[in-house]
């Protein structure tokens, strides 16, 4: 047979690899469609896609064979191009089924490629086959054809897998250029196929029953044909994608919401305009204890009636329904399920639809935590963190209403300012923490009065902590007016005093109290307080421990004492501080043994001052250390002088004050002095009182330095105060000086008469000197000489003297004497 050789159009040949183009480019776009499909919709897409893609390359593979011209009339079988459109049909299904799947296996990927390979070229050979032609092939190229599909078939597969999940801007460029690849790998395939076709032109045609129509124009038609159908799949893709891409943004949306509705911490109820409960959030459950089954589809309102909210607000104006068409805010408290009261914020948020009121989403916030911390700073803020107690802030807002009630009643009310006496004392010599424990039982002390005296004291009575150890108290009326108050105040003094238990030894203080009436002492809180605090001052100027109610007398009072401070800051400065003495004396002989140094202040205008007046000044103010190491030296530089005339050489007693003694410097001071003025340290002796040896390792360490120095110790008003026999054992103490308290009365007393025979008789026992004060009379003095009394100090004898006239009555006779 002889062999007819065709020519190819070239323009059929350019269309169908632009076919062969859009075709692939909708093969990637089906594939994306396909993965994100389920169910029934993905069997559609499938099937459409299959249906689409494969008309594609068939139509490719048709204008492909139109394309070639033979010179003979050649007609196509009507069966074999159903079966070969069939065949691209079905590889087109095989190869979305696999691209559309989340994941696939290399084994899998290889068996969808060879079926896709398999269909290609059967449909290829089965088109060729439907030519009214005798065909015969060349073996080479049909299985490189063979392998061009199979190539064409795996890299489609390949991009369809890898285009599918990619939705970037770009995204179409690359599917652009990837279908212009796989449709050269197409038209590669088919048009190497038909050169491996060998056409036969035999002495006979047979005319097959099949399309009778113009080649060219029936590839423009089938062509037409396949951009109107891939342009409709295209078109179905893109607004698919559209509908897919809102939905999913709605789907994402919804997502958001719902993470936000389920998981917020605060609980959500959703309700209908009607006020049906149609959802809640798992915090409804956490807050308030009920499940979602038992609030869904009931009335809010029974909702919350069974759980027994108590508002702060009036829930009337909450409104479900129609008209809540702004957001509305509640406080509440509400007791849950397991008991417990919790205080919420509600917010009602109203539902618009189209400005349509369609419901309410109920916020509740559970606040408890939140409250309690604030409560809980408010209450730092008003309340003094040592004892609890109120402070000075919260002092002034009670005073202040408490004034504005009064104002309106007529009723009146106390204001009572209270300092502990000899409390600096305690914090200097047993530490700050001591003293901390200290206050707080002596606000336990005082809360324990306030009861006593008046069970409802919490409801009628502050106690608030000004600071350090100053408390201050507002009375409010009880139907008892001042006598009421001074009752209260008797009871606080009688607690305060009882003896205190710190670090293993009995402490014992005092305190003084200052009270205002309301309004006879003023209509103002500073004016209140500033009153208090003078009547205070009062009590500690006349001795402490007790009480005393404001007067307009001690308004002149105060202002000579602020007068009386700025004399006394420049006394020294102007040297009007003087220093008397007065002889100690011994019994058997009447003989001078010593000397007390006792200072005076000759002020300017007021004459000589005795010590009483303007020492308790004087330690308030700080001034006592100056004072105090002035008279050290001027007592010993005066005893000096006096050894120096001629003696007699007797020692000097100099009184040390609380605040002196414990001043970091003193044996520093007591040093400067003795070398200062000369003096030997044994012919000067130190007296202290059983207060300021309350720190036990404190006082020892202080009094063993200065017996160190060959400085002896006296302890001075020795059973007045609340004695502690360990003193005398443990201490080096020289010297018992008796109180003229018990001096006094000696003569009646029979009381005085054996508490000065014990103290004399202890004395000589434990090997000690003792000396009684304040005799003023000669039966005293019999008493004591009685008691074996060797040493006395008083009126009978001498009162307190300026140096030159104990040196004119005392040291000069005696030096006569001595000289005779």
């Amino acid at each position: 047979m002889e062999h007819i050789h065709g020519t190819y159009n070239s323009e059929l040949v350019i269309l169908s690899y632009v076919i062969a183009a859009v075709a692939s480019y909708a093969a990637l776009d089906l594939a994306g469609r396909v993965s994100l499909a389920k169910g029934m919709p993905r069997n559609v897409w499938l099937t459409c896609g299959a249906m689409s893609m494969g008309l594609g390359i068939w139509s490719m593979h048709f204008v492909g064979m139109l394309a070639f011209t033979l010179p003979m009339h050649v007609s196509y079988s009507t069966g074999g191009v159903t079966l070969s459109v069939l065949l691209a049909i079905i590889a087109s299904g095989v190869a979305l089924h696999i691209a559309g799947q989340e994941s696939v296996s290399m084994r899998q990927l290889i068996v969808a490629g060879l079926l896709m390979t398999v269909g290609i070229s059967s449909m290829h050979y089965v088109g060729m086959s439907a030519m009214s032609a005798s065909i015969t092939y060349q073996l080479s190229k049909v299985i490189l054809s063979i392998l061009i599909a199979a190539a064409a078939s795996f890299a489609a597969l390949w991009l369809m897998f890898f285009f599918r999940h990619q939705h970037s801007r770009s995204t179409w460029v690359y599917k652009l250029g990837s279908g212009l690849i796989m449709a050269i790998g197409i038209t590669g395939m088919h048009y190497t196929g038909m050169s491996a076709a060998q056409f036969q032109n035999g002495h006979v045609m047979v005319k097959h029953s099949g399309m009778q129509m113009n080649p060219d124009m029936l590839a423009y038609l089938i062509a037409a044909g396949t951009f109107v159908t891939l342009g409709f799949t295209l078109f179905g893709i893109f607004f698919n994608q559209r509908l897919s891409q809102k939905d999913q943004r709605i789907h994402e949306n919804e997502q958001w919401y719902q993470a936000l509705y389920h998981n917020h911490s605060d609980a959500i109820i959703s309700v209908d305009r009607e006020g049906y409960v149609k959802g809640i959030n798992a915090a409804v459950t956490r807050i308030t204890g009920y499940e979602e089954q038992e609030v869904i589809n009931r009335r809010i309102d029974h909702t919350l009636e069974h759980v027994e909210i108590y508002w702060q607000n009036d829930m009337q104006d909450v409104a479900w329904g129609e008209g809540c068409l702004d957001q509305q805010n509640y406080n509440a408290t509400m007791r849950v399920m397991d008991g417990r009261l919790r205080d919420l914020h509600i917010s009602v948020v109203p539902v618009l639809i189209k400005g349509n009121h369609m419901g309410s989403h109920i916020l509740i916030k559970d606040v408890t935590e939140e409250k309690q911390a604030q409560e809980h700073i408010l209450h730092q803020a008003l309340h003094d963190s040592l004892t609890g107690l109120p402070n000075r802030r919260k002092l002034d807002d009670v005073l202040a209403a408490t004034i504005a009630s009064s104002e309106l009643t007529g009723q009146q009310f106390a204001v009572m300012v209270m300092d502990i006496d000899r409390f600096k004392m305690i914090n200097d010599s047993l530490g700050h923490s001591i003293g901390d424990i200290f206050l707080q039982e002596v606000s336990d002390r005082i809360m324990a009065a306030m009861q006593a005296w008046d069970p409802k004291a919490e409801d009628n009575v502050m106690l608030a902590r000004m600071g350090g150890d100053e408390f201050t108290l507002v009375v409010a009326n009880d139907q008892r007016n001042e006598i009421g108050v001074a009752e209260l105040a008797e009871r606080i003094v009688s607690a305060i005093q009882l003896p205190y238990r710190l670090k293993e030894n009995d402490f014992y203080v005092t305190a003084s109290i200052g009270i205002a009436m309301y309004p006879d002492h003023g209509t103002e809180a500073d004016s209140l307080l500033k009153h208090a605090d003078t009547a205070m001052y009062e009590v500690k100027k006349n001795g402490k421990n007790g009480f005393q109610f404001y007067t307009t007398q001690l308004d002149s009072e105060l202002y000579e004492r602020i007068e009386l401070e700025g004399y006394l800051r420049k006394a020294l400065e102007r040297d009007e501080m003087v220093l008397y003495y007065q002889p100690q004396i011994r019994t058997e002989d009447s003989r001078m043994i010593g000397v007390e140094a006792l200072i005076r202040w000759n002020h300017p205008h007021k004459g000589i001052l005795p010590p009483n007046v303007f020492i308790p000044l004087a330690e308030e103010t700080g001034m006592i250390y100056a004072i105090g190491n002035w008279t050290l030296r001027e007592a010993c530089r005066q005893m000096k002088q006096w050894h120096e005339a001629g003696g007699p050489l007797i020692p000097v007693s100099v009184n040390l004050s609380s605040l002196q003694f414990h001043q970091a410097n003193l044996l520093e001071q007591v040093q400067h002095a003795l070398l200062e003025t000369g003096l030997e340290a044994k012919y000067l002796e130190l007296e202290i009182t059983e207060s300021m040896m309350m720190d036990a390792s404190v006082s020892a360490e202080i009094l063993n330095e200065l017996t160190s120095l060959g400085v002896k110790i006296s302890l001075d008003d020795f059973g007045t105060g609340y004695s502690s026999l360990s003193y005398l054992k443990h201490y080096p103490i020289h010297k018992l000086k008796i109180d003229r308290s018990f001096v006094t009365d000696i003569t009646e007393n029979r009381s005085d008469q054996a508490i000065v025979a014990t103290i004399i008789s202890m004395a000589q026992h434990l090997k000690m000197e003792v000396i009684a004060e304040g005799i003023e009379t000669k039966g005293q003095l019999d008493i004591l000489m009685q008691n074996d009394c060797k040493e006395i100090q008083g009126y009978y004898f001498s009162r307190p003297l300026p140096a030159q006239e104990v040196e004119h009555h005392f040291f000069v006779p005696l030096r006569l004497e001595d000289q005779s």
